[in-house]
């Protein structure tokens, strides 16, 4: 009878342990209050090659307490960028009742550098090819050592670079609430320009005519010939802009990483980023955070001199061949990305 009394017991201990366990983890609820002016100092000792030597002070500390005086007007800079996003978020949740909490998948584009305590939050056509060839060379301990000489389809491949999501919920908030966390931001319709050109029309990416732009041919095309229907290689920017906006679209799931907004790509409202560096001003901001990080001296973010980027007044043009109601319902569909990064409304925009 004693016996079967332990017995009991000790099943009760261990049904318990399960059950705590499972409840633990069954959702990541990110207890993230990290104070702008003050956050959690502390740094890990370790031993990088070459290119990725770093001072006693992390990028978080050399970020709110600059030792450099050449940063130290960097540091109002952002500043005053972080105060922008917090301040659209709490209007934006003020006006909101949708309240979520984030899981390990909404972090699969934070990446991971654990040498210089980096998290990067890539965002598609802001240069995060460039971006991930530099985080190779950081996470890389003498593998690389310019990172243009890493193809960029090498770049891309997710086993090069640990994301966020690959950790334990302890693991994922000790990161989030001690390491320097950036992304890169770009006028939105620009963006949104930039990524049909590139998708859409070029003829190297048939998997996107395929995937993307046969549905929309099907969708939006009124007597589209069997080519279309097939290889969806023509796609027009007024068809791709009744996708966008299209509910339809929204109930088939979330948009494509490419066109999807910086708010739901990194979160912006639930993690606090400490840099937010802009695509107008890249090489400045990207070169800033290579300085913070103590690699300035032996490692540059790569020049871009592309003649066939994406422009305000090429964007303008995309913009005149849609209708009024279009330009409304894109300009909602991306309206936090205009608030929260201080982008102003296009001049081009028939908002009335």
């Amino acid at each position: 009878m004693k016996q079967t009394l332990s017995e009991l017991m000790r099943m009760s201990r261990i049904c318990r342990m399960v059950f705590a366990t499972c409840l633990g983890s069954f959702i990541l609820v990110i207890f993230y209050f990290q104070s702008m002016f003050q956050p959690v100092m502390r740094r890990n000792p370790f031993v990088v090659d070459s290119c990725c030597r770093k001072g006693s002070r992390n990028a978080l500390q050399e970020l709110y307490n600059p030792t450099q005086p050449e940063l130290s007007g960097a540091a109002v800079l952002h500043q005053a960028r972080r105060d922008q996003v917090v301040d659209a978020c709490r209007v934006y949740s003020a006006s909101s009742r949708k309240r979520r909490v984030l899981t390990p998948s909404d972090l699969k584009h934070l990446v991971v550098d654990e040498d210089h305590e980096l998290i990067y939050c890539y965002v598609p056509k802001v240069a995060c090819t460039n971006w991930k060839r530099v985080m190779m060379v950081l996470t890389g301990r003498g593998k690389y050592s310019d990172p243009m000489e890493i193809p960029s389809n090498e770049a891309h491949i997710p086993s090069n670079l640990k994301t966020l999501n690959q950790y334990s919920i302890a693991e994922i908030n000790h990161r989030l609430k001690n390491y320097l966390k950036f992304l890169f931001v770009r006028e939105p319709f620009e963006r949104l320009v930039s990524a049909y050109r590139n998708k859409f029309t070029l003829k190297y990416n048939s998997s996107f005519h395929k995937r993307f732009g046969t549905r929309i041919i099907r969708r939006y095309r009124k007597n589209a010939t069997q080519d279309a229907l097939i290889n969806g290689a023509d796609v027009k920017f007024k068809e791709f802009a009744e996708y966008l906006v299209d509910p339809a679209t929204q109930r088939d799931g979330p948009l494509n990483e490419h066109w999807q907004t910086v708010y739901q790509l990194c979160h912006p409202c639930h993690i606090h980023y400490d840099l937010v560096g802009k695509y107008e001003t890249l090489e400045d901001d990207a070169n800033y955070v290579l300085r913070l990080v103590g690699v300035g001296d032996s490692l540059r973010f790569p020049s871009y001199a592309k003649s066939t980027r994406t422009t305000d007044a090429m964007t303008a043009q995309f913009f005149s061949n849609i209708s009024t109601q279009q330009q409304i319902q894109l300009y909602q569909l991306y309206k936090l990305d205009f608030l929260m990064f201080n982008y102003s409304t296009p001049s081009y925009l028939r908002l009335d």
